[in-house]
């Protein structure tokens, strides 16, 4: 489904097959980098899918699109400007197409977003990084296998390093009056988010 939707998406832009195929190959090789466990084409999918039951209510659906496949396109758990570097290529693609200043901005803006998670004045991009969240507030058995695949990426810390910078993530996220900014993912996924993260706390207080 992921590549069909891509193909479908560019085709929109571009009637150079070739291209198309080329930049999906691309998106495919970084996403399946052996280094990654999480941000993989699974997440991908994962986060299309629930964009396409709030489908509706996105304003520019387009622009989603291209978030979704480049939001993670750089990714390295080492470094902290993955965000930045994703957006730049984003927008280094896009442009190629032809579209718009404004229209790369705004996807630029959301692979930004993802960053902070924090609330935007823009409901398309809040709708997109609760989408990037919704992991959190999945069975147990998904969140489960979420974190231990995050932990994964970041194999090259031992526990000690690791430890304390996963908790002070979750207690951010525990912390906060709301995880999702919509009402869609609040009414749906909050309650058992903050469970999840919480057990999450429980199972590193007692390693």
């Amino acid at each position: 489904m992921l590549r069909q939707t891509f193909q479908t998406l560019l085709n929109s832009y571009t009637n150079n097959q070739r291209l198309i195929y080329e930049w999906w190959d691309e998106i495919e090789k970084a996403y399946q980098n052996p280094k990654r466990h999480y941000h993989t084409l699974q997440h991908l999918e994962h986060v299309l899918n629930q964009l396409l039951l709030v489908k509706d209510n996105i304003n520019d659906w387009d622009t989603i699109l291209f978030t979704l496949f480049y939001h993670d396109i750089v990714y390295k758990a080492t470094k902290s400007d993955n965000e930045e570097q994703s957006a730049v290529y984003a927008g280094e693609r896009m442009k190629k197409l032809g579209i718009s200043g404004n229209i790369i901005l705004k996807c630029t803006s959301q692979i930004l977003a993802t960053k902070s998670h924090l609330l935007q004045s823009d409901s398309d991009t809040n709708y997109f990084t609760d989408a990037d969240l919704s992991v959190l507030g999945q069975d147990w058995s998904l969140y489960e296998l979420y974190f231990h695949r995050v932990r994964k990426e970041y194999a090259i810390y031992t526990d000690f390093l690791y430890n304390p910078g996963r908790k002070k993530v979750l207690n951010h996220f525990v912390a906060l009056d709301r995880i999702f900014k919509t009402d869609y993912f609040f009414d749906k996924l909050e309650e058992k988010a903050k469970g999840n993260l919480k057990r999450e706390l429980e199972f590193l207080e007692e390693k």
